[in-house]
Formats: structure tokens, sequence, C-alpha cells
């Protein structure tokens, strides 16, 4: 009966060659993570937007979106009413928002349109960025 193996060299040859193909996969892997943790926050970001101007336009209402780069959150609020629909907090995620261009509000009429343009940008801390605009008509679009 002859008995067939694998000898330790040739083990650690394998585990050798798996731990570089690790090793060159990793910041490619990080790379990845990263533009996929931006674009799924500005994904979110962008639907909280569109939340807000269907609301408005659904209760006849104001709604304003406020950007607090502080606390990373934003919160919509009806303005007649005086109340918080919801807050978002995108803190914990690895990204960051610069202040929009039309100022830390966003304001919403009961039409669906806004009331100033706004462009908003996110960066993640590995340098991936991403942009979305909300035009004067309310559209919010992801660039």
């Amino acid at each position: 009966m002859k008995q067939e193996g694998k000898t330790l060299t040739e083990l650690m040859v394998v585990v050798a060659i798996i731990g570089l193909v690790a090793t060159m996969a990793v910041p490619n892997y990080s790379i990845f993570n990263s533009r996929t943790q931006v674009r799924c926050t500005i994904e979110e970001i962008a639907s909280e937007l569109r939340l807000a101007r269907q609301l408005a336009m659904t209760y006849r209402d104001r709604v304003r979106i406020v950007v607090d780069l502080e606390q990373q959150a934003l919160t919509t609020q009806f303005v007649n009413a005086a109340t918080t629909h919801h807050a978002y907090h995108y803190g914990g995620k690895g990204v960051v928002i610069e202040e929009p261009s039309g100022g830390p509000e966003i304001l919403f009429h009961p039409s669906g349109r806004s009331a100033s343009p706004t462009t908003i940008q996110l960066h993640s801390l590995e340098g991936q960025t991403q942009q979305l605009t909300v035009s004067i008509t309310g559209r919010v679009s992801l660039l």
C-alpha cells in the first residue's frame, strides 16, 4: 500500500503564495471600500433630500433640511408646524461633507421647488469625492 501526501515544504509554498496575493489585494480592497462608502452615503443623502421634497408637496408645507457639519447629521423639519420629521446621521461612515454652496439649510416649497440651488460635496478620508446638486426646480441629481 503506497501512501501519497504533501510535504511541509509544498504546504509552506502554497501558504506563501496565498499571503502574497492577499497582500497585493488589500490596497485595492480599501480603495473599493472607500469608493463604495462614499457612493452609498451620497445616495442616502439624495434620498433624504427627495423625501423632504415629497413631504413638502404632500403636506403642502415648506420643509427644510439643516446640514449640521459638527454633529454630522441632516435634520428634516416642517417650517410652519415647527416640528422635526427625522434626522439622518452620516457620522462614523468615514466621510466628510463640505459646507453646501447654498448654505446649511435647503428649503423646499409646497410646489416642490427649492428656495435656492445647492451643491453638496462629499469626501472620504482616502480622497474619494462625490457631488450632489439640488436645482431650483427641486430636482436632486448625483454627479
